[in-house]
């Protein structure tokens, strides 16, 4: 069966404000690529090249960072949803513009799963399933969609409940069988209370009308990549499986698994996991702790990072304070006095300048 791929990326990003005040969040770089690029390599090695661009808010930055997508191996073909009314409605315009015309898998451009969906789109395959979903195990349902189970098949979907109902989060992949069917299914829908067509309750028109709705419940990682902790988290989860690479001009010292790009001058030290971006300087003061990602020329002139997030462009002389937890946006320049030191932890959004 061949499939057609789909990428939601249209959303404003808000709880990631301010950074999304100049950039989508699925353009934010981890480890030297932006976000939905982890979505679109998943689906090309999964073997689904052609590939929907639902796209938005600075949705022109978008088509001008993935292009055609040849670079990624894939072709691209853009969408605009021109108000966000949810992954239901975004479905119904790919398929009312004529791209949606098979079998096809839905991925959310801010999702990031450490297994990827290679092998649930043969399940999907091998099971003849309508609809096939993933599940995953979340600590609190409420910021999902989630799934009833009963005697072991899905009974009920609901859009972040109040109460406690679930705790088996949708996760942000879905694979339907005929477009049709979807468009006939998304024709009984009304907006939520939210003002949105739910994805939840276009399933659950699968459900209700007995067609067969499979799931897996996944067991690696999944990231819903909305907030600053689930960046952190994300960057974290990718560092945790970086091998060791080193191309740029090490004068420093670099212990454990880190990347450092070509091109980039590292004469502090770094502490893997941690990931050096291209033309990226790390000065002899300074310090590059665990789980720390220096993106493509950003200046570390002094000071430590720990678990830590330093945008394109930065620039950081911080003496002897050690920044934790930390995300730094693009262009931003921090400077701390000499005296200062101790701990801190600083969100501060692109072309920002902090001094203390």
């Amino acid at each position: 069966m061949d499939l057609k791929g789909l990428v939601l990326a249209a959303g404003e990003g808000s709880r990631l404000r301010p950074f999304t005040f100049s950039r989508p969040k699925h353009l934010i770089p981890l480890l030297g690529k932006p976000m939905i690029q982890y979505t679109i390599d998943d689906l090309v090695n999964s073997g689904v090249s052609d590939i929907g661009i639902i796209v938005g808010y600075f949705g022109d930055l978008i088509r001008d960072v993935l292009s055609d997508g040849s670079k990624f191996g894939a072709k691209l073909t853009y969408i605009t949803q021109e108000k966000r009314l949810g992954i239901a409605h975004a479905i119904h315009l790919a398929i009312d513009h004529g791209f949606i015309d098979k079998s096809f898998i839905v991925y959310l451009g801010d999702n990031i799963l450490s297994s990827g969906v290679r092998k649930h789109l043969e399940k999907f395959r091998e099971r003849g399933s309508e609809v096939y979903i993933l599940l995953s195990k979340v600590k609190d349902p409420s910021k999902f969609g989630v799934a009833v189970l009963k005697n072991g098949r899905i009974e009920r979907l609901v859009e972040k409940p109040k109460e406690f109902i679930s705790d088996l989060a949708v996760v942000g992949v879905y694979f339907f069988r005929d477009p049709d069917l979807v468009e006939k299914a998304f024709k009984t829908l009304k907006p939520s209370w939210r003002g949105e067509y739910e994805i939840t309750e276009l399933i659950q028109w699968f459900i209700d009308n007995n067609y067969q709705v499979d799931y897996d419940v996944i067991t690696g990682w999944w990231k819903d990549v909305g907030t600053y902790d689930g960046l952190l988290e994300a960057l974290y989860m990718l560092l945790d499986n970086v091998n060791e690479r080193f191309e740029g001009d090490i004068r420093g010292e670099v212990i454990g698994r880190a990347i450092v790009e070509k091109e980039a001058v590292v004469e502090g030290r770094v502490y893997g996991p941690a990931y050096i971006g291209r033309n990226v300087v790390v000065e002899k003061d300074t310090i590059i702790e665990h789980y720390t990602s220096i993106e493509r020329e950003a200046k570390i002139l002094s000071g430590s990072l720990s678990r830590s997030l330093v945008l394109e462009e930065a620039s950081l002389d911080i003496g002897g304070l050690r920044l934790r937890d930390s995300i730094i946006g693009a262009r931003s320049i921090v400077k701390s006095r000499m005296g200062n030191h101790g701990e801190a932890r600083l969100v501060i959004s692109d072309y920002s300048i902090v001094e203390f």
